[in-house]
């Protein structure tokens, strides 16, 4: 995008039908769209600080990170256009099918953590 180009700014209830049509699992509050993923553990909660850090450095848009032991918050504001633009709404997209991703469900050759063994739980599916 060309950087003296404006972006346009979503307001809250614009934000509020997107969040509901498109990422349902996330809301938004004091300025930032926002989504808390549940963990088993901190090694899981690791790895989706990991998995948002990358996701957001390829996208060259950061969000701001919460976490504990069995829990990550993930917050996406445009800082440069002092609101909620398109960026966050994409990314946010890029993080929940990621995170979300279960390959099990997909049929395919993959078949995701075992479920019923507690010692490889990973992420608190919603």
């Amino acid at each position: 995008m060309n950087e003296t180009a404006k972006e346009k700014v979503y307001s809250e209830a614009e934000i509020a039908d997107r969040l509901e049509k498109e990422l349902p699992k996330w809301h938004y509050e004091n300025g930032w769209i926002r989504r808390k993923y549940k963990t088993h553990s901190w090694k899981s909660t690791l790895m989706v600080i990991n998995t948002v850090g990358h996701l957001a450095e390829a996208a060259w848009h950061h969000p701001d990170i919460t976490a504990s032991y069995a829990w990550v918050e993930v917050r996406l504001m445009n800082h440069a256009a002092k609101g909620i633009t398109d960026k966050d709404f994409e990314l946010a997209k890029k993080i929940e099918e990621v995170v979300q991703w279960q390959p099990a469900r997909e049929g395919g050759a993959l078949e995701g953590t075992p479920p019923t063994d507690q010692r490889f739980a990973y992420i608190k599916y919603d």
